[in-house]
Parts: C-alpha cells; sequence; structure tokens
C-alpha cells in the first residue's frame, strides 16, 4: 500500500512538473507574439487643441502616426463621442514603419462653450483601443 502512494506522489509531481514547463514555454511564445504586433505610434500628440473658433466653423486636425510593429497595423474602426465629429481613416493595412493619418473634422454649428471630443481607435494593437482628443472654446458671438 506504501508502495502505491509513492507511486502516486511520484506520477503527480510529474504532472506538476510538466504543467509548469508547458505553462513556462505558452507563456514565452505569447511574449514573443506580443512583442511583434503592431504598434500606433503617433508622431505628434494625441490631443489637439484648437483654440477658440466661432460656432459654425468646421475646425479640422490631422493627427499622423507611424507602425512600429513587426505586422502590418489594421484600423478596424474609429468612433467619435458625437455626431458632429467625423473620422477619415486608412482602410487598407499599414506596414511596418510606414506612415499614415487620421484626419477628423469637428463641425461646430449648435455647439458652444468648452469642447472635448474624443476618437477612439479600435485597430490589431495591444491594447485595442487608443483615443484622440480635440479641446477647444467654440464662441456663439459670431452669430
Amino acid at each position: 500500500m506504501k508502495r502505491n502512494a509513492y507511486v502516486l506522489v511520484l506520477l503527480i509531481g510529474l504532472a506538476a512538473s510538466f504543467t509548469s514547463c508547458n505553462q513556462s514555454s505558452s507563456q514565452k511564445t505569447d511574449e514573443a507574439i506580443a512583442s511583434k504586433l503592431p504598434v500606433m505610434t503617433l508622431t505628434d500628440s494625441a490631443s489637439y487643441d484648437f483654440g477658440t473658433v466661432t460656432e459654425g466653423d468646421i475646425v479640422e486636425h490631422t493627427f499622423h502616426f507611424r507602425n512600429d510593429g513587426e505586422f502590418p497595423l489594421i484600423l478596424n474602426n474609429i468612433t467619435s463621442s458625437c455626431g458632429c465629429t467625423t473620422p477619415e481613416w486608412p482602410k487598407e493595412p499599414i506596414g511596418p514603419k510606414e506612415e499614415s493619418s487620421i484626419v477628423v473634422r469637428f463641425d461646430t454649428k449648435n455647439k458652444t462653450g468648452p469642447q472635448v471630443k474624443t476618437i477612439t481607435v479600435y485597430a490589431n494593437t495591444e491594447p485595442a483601443f487608443s483615443e484622440l482628443k480635440l479641446r477647444g472654446i467654440v464662441d456663439a458671438s459670431g452669430k
């Protein structure tokens, strides 16, 4: 009976040993893949202050970025915090070390006072999204 107990303990120890080795190599593989994922690096700021504009103006800004990863960068979708802000982005993959841009337009019609508009960029990166911001003041005195 004691011999069976020793064999059982030995088998459990071996199984735990193989499992931990498997997890370690799996974790290393995951880290190696993650280090090669596309990386969207802004070449300017993630926030643009448009200052003070007159209500009814269209504010436009271009956010420039580069893919600093080893695989093509794909911008899956871009959303804005309000329908008054519209983004345009490349639909084709951006290769490693290639540069591109996202154009954002903010229609200030019926928007007055301090404004902050958030643009969320969804891509095949880690994390899966990043944010851009437009901020400034819309002056109603031009009416």
